[in-house]
């Protein structure tokens, strides 16, 4: 299940997701607070899906016909954030208000506050429930519109999580897909030592939801995954994607403790020069 992804293709969304990953480390410094880890670890499955997957329009955000993306684990805001400023919906500088008093970029996303947030998440487990009544909805109503809702593995210690998920099953949605971001790490440590989810495909099958497993840092398994679920049209569908919390900064990499923590000044210098961005008062 890998997809056949032009090379200059794979090149932009790789180059998309390197700055998406600068501006996580840049707007939760400037905060003081936010969650780089699980944002970093997502960062590769949103710039798919915002600059690949999704049928969206930022000069017509409220489109009725649109695909909607519910990012169910709230607290990775900071990445969504960034894609959705690269992508044209709101003016990149915003960015640096992250977290501010009075800003519309909240540490979780806020339906209220910007046009292109489909739903208020960060009470994990609600997320997913949202996303299975949009896709309800949509079906109902007879539109096109297909619906993504992104998962944190800790997420899935929580009972209405798979509540909604039973109800996505029942009801046959083959324009829901389910994306785990599987990190394997949450606030205080490993998801299996705090409290185990696995075998977590096996579970996503038995609720009746064709599951495909991918590494969730590999474009062209991730498009995979994506033209597999627009296939798959008798029910929904789970892509579990298999990352690493803090991807692509080498002293956050699988450590739980960049869950919530943001990056001082000297430790953001550092985590944006491995990203590609020259120290401060290097010649260029």
């Amino acid at each position: 299940m890998v997809e056949d992804v032009p090379v200059d293709r794979l090149a932009s969304l790789e180059a998309t997701a390197r700055e998406i990953r600068r501006e996580v480390i840049r707007m939760t410094c400037a905060a003081g607070g936010g969650h780089p880890g699980g944002s970093l670890s997502a960062t590769d499955l949103l710039t798919a899906l915002v600059f690949h997957e999704l049928r969206i329009d930022p000069a017509d955000p409220a489109r009725p016909d649109r695909d909607r993306l519910v990012l169910s684990k709230g607290h990775a805001a900071p990445a969504l954030y960034a894609a959705l400023a690269l992508r044209g919906y709101f003016p990149r500088s915003e960015l640096a208000t992250l977290r501010q008093l009075g800003s519309r970029l909240q540490g979780h996303v806020d339906r209220r506050k910007l046009p292109c947030i489909e739903a208020s998440t960060g009470c994990l487990g609600q997320g997913i429930g949202m996303a299975v009544g949009m896709a309800l909805d949509a079906r109902l109503a007879g539109r096109p519109s297909r619906v993504y809702a992104v998962l944190g593995d800790g997420e899935c210690q929580a009972g209405p999580t798979w509540e909604a998920l039973m109800a996505g099953g029942h009801y046959r949605l083959g324009n829901l897909v389910a994306i785990l971001d599987r990190n394997g790490l949450e606030t205080d440590g490993s998801t299996e030592a705090i409290m185990g989810i696995e075998p977590i495909a096996d579970k996503f099958r038995a609720f009746r939801y064709h599951t495909v497993e991918v590494d969730g840092h590999d474009f062209r398994q991730i498009l995979g995954a994506f033209a597999e679920a627009r296939r798959t049209t008798g029910g929904p569908t789970a892509i579990v994607a298999r990352t690493v919390k803090g991807k692509g900064v080498s002293f956050m990499e699988g450590q739980h403790s960049w869950h919530g923590k943001a990056p001082s000044k000297a430790e953001a210098a550092r985590a944006l020069e491995e990203l590609g961005v020259p120290p401060e008062g290097t010649a260029p």
